[in-house]
């Protein structure tokens, strides 16, 4: 297993917005492809709100496909248009997107 991190900056006056388009959304479409969603937080970091979350899949090949695949769903394209045009870009640059692979010792920790 594999776990991805992704972390995306938020414009903050949008949050309660991107919750909902979150939450009534991209997870419920996200969960049609297969996405398994560890952990989601919210922090701040150098006056920035991030919004983070932890994907585990079973490995590379599967994360790829899945991501292809909700990417290119037409619904979600739908719900990111109506959404810009009401509000504009919610998500401020290109979501930190990264592959976290389990250390060999961890998991033989006392």
């Amino acid at each position: 297993m594999i776990h991805q991190l992704r972390i995306y900056k938020i414009e903050k006056s949008l949050k309660e917005v991107f919750d909902k388009r979150f939450q009534e959304h991209a997870w419920r479409i996200m969960k049609s492809y297969g996405f398994s969603v560890a952990a989601m937080w919210y922090s701040e970091f150098d006056d920035q709100l991030e919004f983070v979350y932890i994907l585990e899949w079973p490995d590379r090949e599967a994360m790829q496909k899945q991501w292809e695949a909700f990417m290119a769903d037409i619904e979600w394209e739908d719900v990111k248009k109506k959404s810009r045009e009401q509000y504009g870009e919610m998500v401020l640059g290109k979501a930190r997107d990264q592959i976290l692979e389990d250390t060999s010792w961890f998991e033989n920790r006392i």
